[in-house]
C-alpha cells in the first residue's frame, strides 16, 4: 500500500511523493531522507527491523514537517519513498557515501557487496528519479515567470559519538546567504532557540540536493535540521513546523528574493561567474 495521505500523487514503486501546491507560493519543499522504506528488490538489505527505527535509516520527523510546512504555504514538496541505506540522495552520483556499507557503527549487509552495477541500478531505480521530479517541479516554477526558492528539511540526532549536541535547529548554506541569513537572524531572534549556524554539519556538500538544484540554477536555498527529539512525534513535529513557517514567511513574501543570482560554491562545483558571463 502506498503510505502517502491522499493528498499526494504516489504509487507503490514510486521511489518519490509529490504534494500539489501552487506556483505562486514561491517555494518548493523537498525531503530528502523522508522515508525508512525498502523497496521490494532489495530485501531488507540483511538488517533487522530495529535499524530501521534509528536515524541511520532516515530523518526522524522530517517528512511531517515538510508535509505540514507545504500545506501551510500551499507549495508543492517532493519527499523520498526510500531509506537513505538503500541510496543517498543527498549525495552526487560520484560521492564514496552514495551507499553506506558501514553507518554509525551498523554493517549494511546487503550494501557489503555491491558493485558497480548494483551501485547504478539502484542509481537509476531511485536517485535520479528523485532528482528529474526535483528539476521538472523546478522547470514549471520558470514556464509560471516564477523564481523559487527551495527549502530542503532535515533533522539530527540529539547525541553523537556520546556528546550531545546543543542545537534545537541548524540552518545549513554554501555562498548563497540569502534564504539563510535572514532564516538565521529570524529563528535567534526568538530568544529561546540554540541555533546553528551550519552546525552540527556544512551545507557546503559537493554534488547534493541543493549544490545540484539552487546553487546550479542560482536559486535561492536554505536547508534546515531540527533536531530529532524535539520531532519525534506528530505533535512536536506540527509545532515546529508552524515555528518555522513563522519564521519563514516574511522572508519568502520579499520580492527581492526571487532572483537568479550566481554566488558560487564553497566545494569549487559550481564558480561564481564573472559580470558578463552568460550561463
Amino acid at each position: 500500500m502506498c503510505e502517502a495521505p491522499p493528498s499526494t500523487v504516489c504509487d507503490d514503486d514510486a521511489p518519490f511523493e509529490r504534494i500539489d501546491g501552487a506556483r505562486a507560493s514561491g517555494v518548493l519543499f523537498l525531503c530528502d531522507h523522508a522515508s525508512n522504506r525498502v523497496p521490494a528488490p532489495f530485501g531488507a538489505l540483511g538488517l533487522p527491523p530495529a535499524e530501521f527505527a534509528r536515524h541511520i535509516a532516515y530523518d526522524i520527523g522530517a517528512a511531517r514537517l515538510t508535509r505540514r510546512l507545504a500545506a501551510l504555504a500551499g507549495a508543492p514538496a517532493l519527499l523520498t519513498r526510500f531509506s537513505r541505506l538503500v541510496i543517498d540522495p543527498n549525495r552526487g552520483e560520484d560521492d564514496p557515501t552514495l551507499v553506506m556499507r558501514l553507518s554509525d557503527g551498523a554493517v549494511v549487509p546487503g550494501n557489503a557487496a555491491i558493485d558497480a552495477a548494483g551501485r547504478a541500478d539502484r542509481i537509476a531505480r531511485l536517485h535520479r528519479p528523485y532528482h528529474a521530479a526535483i528539476a521538472a517541479e523546478l522547470d514549471a516554477f520558470a514556464a509560471a515567470g516564477v523564481v523559487p526558492a527551495i527549502v530542503s528539511l532535515h533533522s539530527f540526532t540529539p547525541a553523537w559519538k556520546g556528546r550531545a549536541r546543543p542545537w534545537h535547529v541548524a540552518v545549513l548554506w554554501d555562498a548563497d546567504p540569502r534564504l539563510s541569513r535572514d532564516l538565521i537572524a529570524a529563528l535567534a531572534a526568538d530568544g529561546d532557540l540554540v541555533v546553528g549556524d551550519n552546525q552540527p554539519y556544512d551545507g557546503a556538500l559537493e554534488g547534493d540536493t541543493l549544490n545540484r538544484h539552487g546553487t546550479a540554477r542560482g536559486l535561492p536555498h536554505t536547508l534546515i535540521e531540527v533536531r530529532q527529539d524535539l520531532v519525534a512525534d506528530d505533535a512536536g513535529a506540527d509545532a515546529w513546523a508552524d515555528r518555522l513557517w513563522a519564521a519563514l514567511a516574511p522572508i519568502l513574501a520579499d520580492p527581492a528574493l526571487h532572483r537568479i543570482e550566481r554566488h558560487g560554491s564553497r566545494t569549487g562545483r559550481h564558480r561564481r561567474r564573472r559580470p558578463g558571463e552568460s550561463g
